[in-house]
């Protein structure tokens, strides 16, 4: 889990430091990095740093923390156990069963614990940049990360998506969440994308080279491979789309997205309202990734 914090203050806070390593690890996440450059751009004395809470520890984490924290941001499994923690929530922590973003806002003497889903954002936006309106999706895993992905192919505009995993019994997950947003969704075996026709949109949610030895073959030079992974970077996987002409968005891309909605909600409350300067503070976060000025 990633930390944020303090309350606005006339004088900058010093860095939070960083805890040992227990599971889940994040000792590598590039989150700091990311949210110290924006903040560093919108002027605002935020220390943002890393904290490592086992599963089942969070509701202790949180009920210790003092009142210049702002917020949280989560993985999983922290994502799900932090819903009966949260006082509100937003419609798509509601749809997914998963929050990243917490934020502590401050109501009379009260402090009230907000969630927020800013991962379909972090796919969202980085394709809807490169101008693809997909038709059809394709999704490689069935995790949590992969319904995030079905979400946003749905609000991408495709009617049809196809979820190709090693265990179909795993579906289960995507096949109701597909029934309630209205798709179509199609499961199939990983084995299967031998035979299956060339991709135009296609986001794969397995861990970094796992998917280097699946047949993926673009549709045409709009085609769009985005691979979530992003170490090692590049893998055989999005080399050999790009050789083919397919376009690549890689997971630094959702990362950086995630973020900036994030910060969105912790500062306003809403992750879809723009933050100052908007632009500078996404070429900042991009270049201190090692990221391109811009996507695509």
């Amino acid at each position: 889990m990633d930390r944020l914090r303090p309350w606005p203050s006339p004088s900058p806070t010093p860095t939070a430091p960083s805890s040992p390593c227990s599971a889940p690890p994040i000792a590598h996440s590039l989150s700091p990095a990311l949210h110290a450059a924006a903040y560093d751009v919108l002027g605002l004395p935020f220390s943002y740093g890393r904290h490592e809470v086992a599963s089942g520890g969070l509701a202790a984490f949180v009920s210790g923390l003092g009142p210049e924290w702002r917020g949280v941001s989560l993985t999983m499994p922290l994502k799900r156990e932090v819903l009966p923690l949260l006082d509100r929530t937003t419609p798509l922590v509601d749809e997914l069963g998963v929050a990243n973003t917490v934020a502590f806002r401050r109501e009379g003497s009260s402090i009230v614990l907000a969630g927020a889903n800013t991962d379909v954002a972090g796919i969202v936006r980085p394709v809807a940049a490169l101008g693809h309106v997909p038709g059809e999706a394709t999704i490689l895993g069935g995790g949590a990360t992969a319904a995030s992905a079905l979400t946003a192919s749905l609000r991408l505009g495709a009617n049809l998506v196809r979820v190709f995993l090693r265990d179909t019994g795993k579906a289960g997950g995507l096949v109701l969440l597909a029934a309630r947003l209205g798709v179509t969704l199609e499961v199939h075996d990983l084995q299967d994308l031998a035979s299956a026709d060339p991709i135009g949109f296609v986001v794969s949610t397995l861990p970094g080279g796992a998917a280097d030895e699946l047949p993926l073959v673009p549709s045409g030079p709009d085609a769009v491979l985005f691979d979530v992974a992003y170490e090692p970077w590049p893998t055989r996987a999005s080399t050999a789309w790009t050789a083919a002409g397919g376009r690549v968005l890689n997971g630094l891309d959702m990362l950086s997205e995630q973020a900036i909605g994030q910060i969105r909600f912790f500062l306003t409350g809403d992750e879809d309202e723009l933050l100052p300067d908007e632009a500078e503070v996404r070429r900042a976060m991009r270049a201190a990734v090692g990221l391109p000025e811009t996507i695509g």
